[in-house]
C-alpha cells in the first residue's frame, strides 16, 4: 500500500503522507481538522489524548475538538488542550464552533460583558451544583466560597441558595456574593434581595455574614438573649429581617415567653449599651432606665437604693408621694412588695404615709412589713410594675 499518498487506510484508522509513509507519533493536519496518530499508528479516536502533559480531546472522526465539547462540561482552547482552573468564557449557546465564524463580525461582536466565570477541576470537568433546591449552588476553591448558577457559570450580588419561593423566602435563604464572586462576610451595607425588598424600611440596608456567608436574623418576629451577637467587641442583635436592632427591644430570655428589655443605642449605633440611660418614651416622657454592666440586661430589683423592673425605674406619681410596687417572682409564684416615692427611691426601715394618708411601714431591705399598723395583706399583688416602653422593629 506504499503506493497511496496522503490517505486514508485501512478504514480511516491509518493515513499515509505524501511520501506514502505511515504517520505516527505526531499531530497531521489533514483538511481543517487536527488530528494525532499514536505510536502503533492508529489516529486518536472518541478519547481523551495526553501529549506533551496536556489532554487532548478527538471525536469519533479522530477530529481533535475545541471550545465547549462534551455537552458542555469541557473546555479546550484553540490549540485543543482541556483548560482547568478558573476560565473567563463565552456561554455555550454563545460560542461559535465553527472555525469560520470564530472571528466576530459586526452584527456578532461578543464583549467581555457577554462572558462569564467558569471553574474547572483538576480533571478538566466544569464544576455544575448537584441537586440544587434552586438556581444556584456552592462551592468551595482554595477554602473560598463561590457561587454558580444551574449551567455552572459564576454567580455574583444575592443569590437564593435554598431556592425558596419567593412568598416564603427570608434573608437567612439567601448569601452575597462579590464581584469577584467569593461569599461576602462580615458587615455590609447594601440594597436587600429583589424578592423581598418589600419588607425592608430603607432602599439600603446593613447586614452581618458569618464566616459562611448567611445573613445573622432571627428566626421569627421575635428576638432572643440567646442570639446576641458579640461583633468587634460589641453586642449586637439582629431581625428576622437581618438588619441590626436599635433601641429599647423587649428580648426573650428562654421558651417560656419570659421577657426582659436591652438597649441598642441610636439607630446609628445599633449595639447593646449598659449602665444607666435616660430614655424618651412613645409619650415623650422621659424615663431612667439601669442596663446592667455584666450583660446589658434591664435590671430587676434594687439598684443604688432605687427600685427598677426590666431596666425601668419605678416611682409614684407627685401626687400619690409613695407606691407599693409589686415585682413578681422569676419563678412566677408570689411577688415581693416595695415602697416607691416619686423619685423611684425605696424606703428602707421607715414609716411613711401616701397622699391618701395611707401608712406603709418597711424592713430593711425596702420590703412592705405593715399597712396602717397591720401586716394583713402585705405579700399580695398591688400595683404591677411599669414595663419599658419598647420599640416596635416589626
Amino acid at each position: 500500500m506504499r503506493w497511496q499518498k496522503n490517505a486514508w487506510v485501512d478504514s480511516n484508522t491509518y493515513y499515509v503522507d505524501e511520501n506514502g509513509i505511515y504517520v505516527y507519533s505526531s499531530w497531521k493536519k489533514i483538511k481543517d481538522a487536527w488530528y494525532h496518530f499514536g505510536d502503533n499508528g492508529k489516529a486518536a479516536k472518541e478519547v481523551w489524548q495526553n501529549i506533551d502533559k496536556k489532554w487532548y480531546y478527538f471525536n469519533e472522526e479522530g477530529h481533535m475538538l475545541t471550545g465547549w465539547i462534551l455537552d458542555d462540561m469541557y473546555f479546550c482552547a484553540e490549540d485543543g488542550h482541556m483548560l482547568t482552573g478558573w476560565q473567563r468564557l463565552l456561554p455555550p449557546k454563545q460560542y461559535s464552533y465553527e472555525k469560520s465564524e470564530r472571528t466576530p463580525t459586526p452584527s456578532t461582536t461578543f464583549n467581555d460583558d457577554d462572558k462569564n466565570w467558569y471553574y474547572f477541576g483538576s480533571n478538566g470537568k466544569k464544576f455544575v451544583p448537584k441537586d440544587l433546591d434552586g438556581a444556584y449552588g456552592e462551592r468551595k476553591v482554595d477554602g473560598v466560597r463561590y457561587c454558580f448558577t444551574e449551567s455552572g457559570a459564576l454567580h455574583v450580588g444575592w443569590a437564593n441558595v435554598k431556592g425558596t419561593g419567593k412568598g416564603s423566602a427570608s434573608i437567612t435563604d439567601y448569601k452575597y456574593y462579590n464581584k469577584d464572586g467569593t461569599v461576602r462576610t462580615g458587615w455590609y451595607s447594601i440594597e436587600p434581595p429583589d424578592d423581598i425588598l418589600e419588607n425592608y424600611e430603607h432602599e439600603v440596608e446593613w447586614f452581618y455574614f458569618d464566616t459562611a456567608g448567611v445573613p445573622y436574623a432571627s428566626k421569627d418576629n421575635s428576638i432572643y438573649a440567646k442570639d446576641i451577637k458579640k461583633i468587634n467587641g460589641k453586642s449586637y442583635l439582629f431581625n428576622h429581617r437581618g438588619n441590626p436592632v436599635y433601641g429599647l427591644q423587649k428580648v426573650y430570655t428562654g421558651t417560656s415567653g419570659k421577657y426582659t428589655a436591652y438597649y441598642f443605642g441610636t439607630e446609628k449605633q445599633s449595639n447593646m449599651q449598659k449602665g444607666k440611660i435616660k430614655l424618651e418614651g412613645v409619650d415623650g416622657n422621659s424615663s431612667m432606665y439601669y442596663f446592667q454592666e455584666s450583660t446589658g440586661r434591664g435590671y430587676t430589683g434594687v439598684k443604688d437604693g432605687h427600685l427598677y423592673y426590666m431596666g425601668k425605674l419605678q416611682k409614684s406619681d407627685k401626687d400619690s408621694k409613695y407606691l407599693i410596687v409589686s415585682i413578681p417572682h422569676d419563678s412566677g409564684n408570689g411577688f415581693t412588695n416595695y415602697v416607691v416615692n416619686s423619685s423611684g427611691k425605696i424606703t428602707k426601715n421607715g414609716k411613711v404615709k401616701d397622699g391618701d394618708k395611707v401608712e406603709y411601714r418597711t424592713d430593711a431591705n425596702g420590703i412592705l412589713t405593715h399597712i396602717n399598723g397591720s401586716n394583713e395583706g402585705v405579700g399580695g399583688e398591688y400595683t404591677h410594675p411599669q414595663e419599658p416602653d419598647f420599640r416596635d422593629f416589626n
